[in-house]
């Protein structure tokens, strides 16, 4: 077992407009001595945008906006942008997050070479309905019930005269090209997915994704597999390459009598091939157990998105019951160890 420190609550939310209902599930990038969290900032009604915030080492806060620092401005973001994760690769931060319209919830990415100023490219995943996406599949005879069950949202097609497309959330890039190439990592429920080797998101197409469905069951990572993780699992972190493969923090989600609870998990990816799992952890690396995980916006949820590594120590920045902002630490040789003793 892993020893993890619980080092508690970084951010809470404050009486500001943007931030006046919570605040949760920080991208996290360290730049020297300090470390660059854009958090989802909740304001009331449920309407999201990304705060910033500045660390002096990976826990005590030097700077905070009064203001966020991206707001929602095209229609596909019109409800919020949500859960971003960030990474640096050569000389461009390449930021992801969620745009919610209210009715359709889809990965979309920002480029910035300050951390100031932010390009937004778009909607950078797939635009289908369930029933274009369930054609696709079926053509290969994937079975559909899992996907079914996930992406129906209440059996609802239409919603506010829109029509419902499929979710893709956890849009999460490699923090360098492999093989020359960009790699990253996304969410169908209830499975983690991978789009791989592409040059640039002009290739991202939609005869791109239509071939990328057919074969869908190639781009599948990781499926649940432990009974903390059951219902479903989605990225976490940025991969952080270790000599022993890509360390992959991820959450795993199963129900209870309580309700869904969201643990943090680990696993670690091929460093050549990240479309190929090593290793496991077959328990949560961490699960909610003190009263900010446990009582919030949404119960029994710690949901890791942002990580820095100090020497030996990782630091995990995760969401605590949707509410707050909290961190973890552990050494990440003993993780690493751990997972080599849990290969696949």
């Amino acid at each position: 077992m892993v020893n993890i420190v619980k080092e508690g609550i970084i951010l809470q939310k404050t009486n500001k407009d943007f931030e006046n209902e919570g605040v949760l599930n920080p991208a996290a990038i360290r730049e020297g001595e300090y470390v660059h969290l854009f958090y989802r900032a909740v304001s009331r009604g449920n309407h999201s945008s990304i705060g910033y915030c500045k660390l002096l080492g990976p826990l005590f806060i030097e700077k905070r906006n009064d203001e966020a620092l991206l707001s929602p401005q095209f229609e596909y973001e019109s409800h919020g942008i949500e859960d971003p994760r960030i990474v640096k690769i050569e000389d461009t931060y390449y930021l992801t997050y969620t745009a919610y319209d209210g009715v359709n919830a889809l990965g979309c990415l920002a480029t910035s070479t300050d951390l100031i100023h932010f390009d937004r490219k778009g909607i950078i995943v797939p635009k289908l309905t369930y029933d274009e996406f369930n054609v696709l599949i079926g053509a290969k005879g994937i079975s559909n019930e899992k996907y079914y069950r996930y992406n129906q949202h209440d059996s609802i097609l239409m919603k506010e005269g829109a029509e419902m497309l499929l979710w893709d959330k956890n849009v999460i890039f490699f923090p360098r090209k492999i093989g020359g190439k960009l790699f990253f990592l996304h969410r169908i429920r209830p499975e983690i997915q991978i789009v791989t080797s592409f040059d640039s998101f002009e290739e991202l197409t939609p005869q791109f994704w239509q071939n990328y469905f057919l074969h869908f069951n190639d781009y599948v990572v990781m499926k649940p597999k432990y009974e903390h993780e059951v219902s479903y699992i989605g990225g976490g972190c940025p991969p952080i390459e270790t000599p022993e493969g890509w360390l992959f923090i991820y959450h795993g989600v199963h129900d209870s009598i309580k309700g869904y609870v969201y643990s943090a998990c680990a696993a670690l990816l091929d460093l050549v091939n990240p479309q190929k799992e090593l290793a496991r952890l077959p328990y949560p690396l961490f699960i909610p157990e003190f009263h900010w995980e446990l009582k919030g916006e949404v119960n029994n949820v710690c949901f890791p998105t942002g990580a820095a590594v100090f020497d030996d120590t990782l630091y995990i920045y995760y969401g605590a019951a949707d509410e707050r902002i909290a961190c973890a630490s552990m050494s990440l040789s003993e993780l690493v160890n751990e997972l080599v003793l849990n290969k696949i």
